[in-house]
């Protein structure tokens, strides 16, 4: 979990107000952990979407091409040879 500041709640609390407390972890970002006798039982996080990654340019500046890559290499090679 990231170094937020969190919340913590009573699970009889939560129960009672359970809509409106995930409203609040929604909208504050802070996470609750609800407790049962003072040990914490559950940790409720705020959904957050995962950006999209599209097909075309996501691997820009990753890689590098060394040399020609379309150019012919020197090997002779038949297509029809039976080997």
């Amino acid at each position: 979990m990231s170094p937020k500041k969190t919340k913590q709640i009573a699970a009889g609390e939560f129960k009672a107000k359970c809509l409106k407390l995930m409203d609040e972890v929604q909208s504050s970002k802070i996470p609750l952990i609800v407790t049962k006798h003072g040990k914490p039982m559950v940790t409720i996080l705020p959904f957050e979407e995962e950006a999209k990654v599209f097909p075309f340019g996501y691997m820009k500046g990753r890689m590098t091409i060394n040399g020609d890559i379309v150019g012919p290499i020197g090997e002779k090679w038949n297509a029809e040879a039976d080997d």
